[in-house]
């Protein structure tokens, strides 16, 4: 492809552009072996649409002069109104041999609308150079070992930020364990819901909730204790549920007797019409009450008991 772009060149217009583009990237006053340079052209205001063509860089790179980087092209100075730009391109090479290159022509054809034209760039010459040694006091060293840097906060914080994590982690593990063996001890001994239940009715005991002022804390008070005593008897979500509710759910269970079932449904009935419909028990009604509510605890745990006891029988 270079010797097309070469013989193309040839047999068109050779527009002359001064000096190609030589730039140390090492900030030195000389080029030193190994160091890389980038090497190309500049153009300014170069028309919109117009089209370049950049020649192939195969048999340039050689083992005293490596290419680093092939073509690349930056766009800078863009000027909307008048349409114009500039244009900059190049490569990398990096010499590996003291001593002067010339440094190849660059020929970049170029098509505005139908007219071609070719760009040539003149070649430079590089000039690289070594690091003078004095032989004369010049001393060899042993090899150093690989310099160690102190540590810096910077560098430690990350480390002390997944410490102190893991701490965290770890505590919490330990908090979450205790916690879980806590409760397992609470729950193993926690009293029976028939003795909880009992304790809570024990407070109502006497006359003094009889009276119309003090008959809805007496009922709810009764019944919210024999809720939560369903709910861990018979596994029923009652604290959450309408007497309706409640007592449908408790249909078929054979530790109640109809007669139980009744009047404990009764004893729900009543609480509710005192609670929402401002209803007054008589003091005969409430008179019963407590001694209801004892009873549906006792006769439903008796006979849980007497079933556990034929079990250890058997």
């Amino acid at each position: 492809m270079k010797v097309i772009c070469i013989i193309l060149a040839a047999l068109l217009d050779i527009v002359p552009m001064g000096d190609a583009l030589l730039t140390k990237l090492q900030k030195r006053d000389s080029v030193l072996v190994a160091d890389q340079i980038e090497y190309g052209f500049r153009l300014d205001t170069v028309q919109a649409l117009t089209q370049f063509a950049l020649p192939e860089l195969k048999g340039l790179g050689n083992d005293t002069l490596v290419l680093v980087r092939g073509w690349q092209l930056d766009t800078t100075d863009v000027k909307l109104r008048k349409k114009t730009f500039s244009l900059k391109g190049s490569f990398v090479l990096a010499p590996f041999e003291a001593g002067k290159y010339r440094l190849p022509d660059i020929y970049i054809p170029r098509l505005r609308g139908d007219r071609l034209d070719t760009l040539l760039f003149k070649g430079v010459e590089l000039e690289v150079c070594t690091m003078p040694v004095d032989t004369t006091t010049y001393v060899p060293h042993d090899i150093k070992g690989q310099i160690r840097y102190p540590l810096t906060f910077s560098e430690l914080l990350p480390w002390i930020g997944g410490g102190l994590a893991l701490a965290a982690l770890v505590a919490l593990l330990l908090w979450l364990l205790i916690r879980r063996r806590r409760k397992a001890e609470e729950e193993a001994s926690k009293d029976p819901a028939h003795i909880v239940a009992l304790r809570h009715l024990e407070k109502y005991r006497g006359d003094k909730f009889w009276a119309p002022e003090k008959q809805k804390v007496f009922y709810s008070g009764v019944t919210d204790t024999l809720k939560e005593y369903m709910e861990a008897r018979f596994g029923v979500d009652a604290p959450e549920m309408t007497t309706a509710e409640v007592f449908d759910a408790l249909k078929g269970e054979k530790e109640l007797t109809p007669d139980l079932f009744a009047s404990t449904k009764e004893l729900f009935e009543t609480a509710d019409f005192i609670k929402f419909a401002k209803y007054t028990a008589p003091d005969e009604y409430n008179a019963k009450v407590l001694p209801l509510a004892v009873r549906f605890v006792t006769d439903t745990y008796r006979t849980t008991l007497e079933e556990e006891q034929g079990k250890d029988v058997l």
